[in-house]
């Protein structure tokens, strides 16, 4: 026997969702701004202008120095993007961003 249910809405309290141990939307975001933070970083240390990775990347310069002050929330893609022109690993910087993250938030 199959259930339909039509026009059904669940509303999810935030205890319950720390219940089945899902991130606080904290966490998303301290994630966000370490990979922000590393691509500014390897961009430095290689010494790259927004403008070199502009071109690189296919990404305007002007939304390379916004998401770079943090003005903007880029997309994966966008992040992608970036992190070819820059020619990081972003697999290796999301990872080292998730281990920043979790070190920041877990109570000493």
């Amino acid at each position: 026997m199959t259930t339909i249910l039509a026009n059904c809405t669940a509303s999810v309290k935030l205890q319950q969702l720390q219940s089945f141990r899902v991130p606080s939307i904290a966490h998303y975001e301290a994630i966000r701004k370490e990979i922000i933070r590393l691509l500014r970083e390897e961009r430095e240390h290689k010494q790259l202008s927004k403008y070199a990775v502009a071109q690189r990347s296919g990404v305007s310069e002007s939304m390379v120095g916004l998401v770079k002050r943090g003005l903007r929330n880029p997309s994966l893609e966008l992040t992608l993007r970036m992190a070819d022109g820059i020619g990081a690993d972003l697999p290796v910087l999301i990872k080292s961003a998730q281990d920043k993250a979790l070190e920041l938030l877990t109570p000493a």
